[in-house]
């Protein structure tokens, strides 16, 4: 598929803030805390709403208020229009957290055109977990965190280099089944997310890949939210934004070079205006 058009991208943002605004006002009903991070963040300080050639917003929540919301939307939102998707036993999307779904919008991404997931424009939703204090802890916390990522996303992972992708396929290669990698990455997810925020002395991302991984970011940082105007609406962002955006991205007030100031997601199909269930088939799971 080629570049995503003005008027595509205009109606891609538009949706994917109203999946935004259902989901915060959920975490709000239910007291769970979450915040914007990586370019949405960025969007409501440096833009006051969407950076404009971004595609997608993504929340962090720590790992407490993450549970409870996997369980409190299969409760009460699954039957609506918004679906959250995670890998489980039987069903794999290959992303390492859960996500929101619009049903009623098709974005087929270039890994997920084989599976059978609700192939809509997608709300990331990305656990926060405590950064050990001790160095020893810390390391098998990260080697943990590398074999739930591959593991429970079952794909080689392609952006990490050439070292990062040969050993993710000999591992994979090692254990073919997939029922067998999901049990071993939830073994894993149990021993890297052991660390409660309230015991450590900082907080990290396990789930953003290796780069992000190693960020230790200031308790304090997410401890609330703010909520900060974002286009026509509010969203949060955590109280201490700047600290953690100087440390996962330098200095975010800078904008990118022009070459660089086009949409990061690949997508091999995009209909935002019929739902992926009529593409079943013919875009996606298409026999071969």
């Amino acid at each position: 598929m080629g570049r995503i058009t003005t008027d595509e991208l205009a109606l891609l943002h538009d949706l994917n803030l109203k999946m935004a605004e259902e989901f915060v006002s959920f975490c709000k009903r239910h007291n769970l805390l979450c915040y914007l991070c990586g370019g949405g963040c960025i969007g409501a300080i440096r833009h006051k709403g969407w950076i404009p050639w971004d595609d997608d917003l993504d929340f962090f929540m720590p790992r407490a208020d993450y549970e409870r919301a996997i369980c409190l939307w299969r409760e009460e939102m699954q039957t609506g229009r918004y679906k959250l998707e995670k890998s489980d036993e039987k069903h794999i999307d290959g992303n390492l957290f859960f996500v929101i779904r619009d049903s009623q919008t098709t974005y087929i991404k270039p890994y997920q055109a084989d599976m059978d997931i609700t192939q809509g424009i997608v709300l990331d939703v990305l656990p926060l977990d405590g950064y050990p204090n001790s160095r020893i802890a810390r390391v098998l916390q990260c080697f943990w965190a590398l074999i739930y990522s591959l593991y429970r996303a079952q794909i080689v992972p392609k952006k990490h280099g050439k070292f990062i992708r040969a050993i993710g396929k000999g591992l994979l290669f090692v254990i073919p089944s997939p029922s067998i990698r999901y049990k071993i990455s939830v073994y894993a997810e149990k021993q890297m997310s052991k660390h409660k925020i309230q015991d450590c002395d900082g907080i990290t991302e396990l789930c953003s890949g290796p780069g992000y991984m190693k960020n230790k970011y200031p308790k304090e940082a997410f401890a609330y939210s703010l909520s900060l105007p974002f286009e026509n609406t509010m969203m949060p962002v955590p109280v201490g934004y700047d600290q953690y955006l100087k440390i996962a991205f330098g200095d975010y007030m800078q904008l990118p070079s022009e070459d660089k100031q086009v949409p990061s997601h690949d997508v091999v199909f995009m209909d935002l205006k019929q739902p992926a269930c009529k593409y079943k088939g013919v875009k996606y799971l298409v026999k071969k």
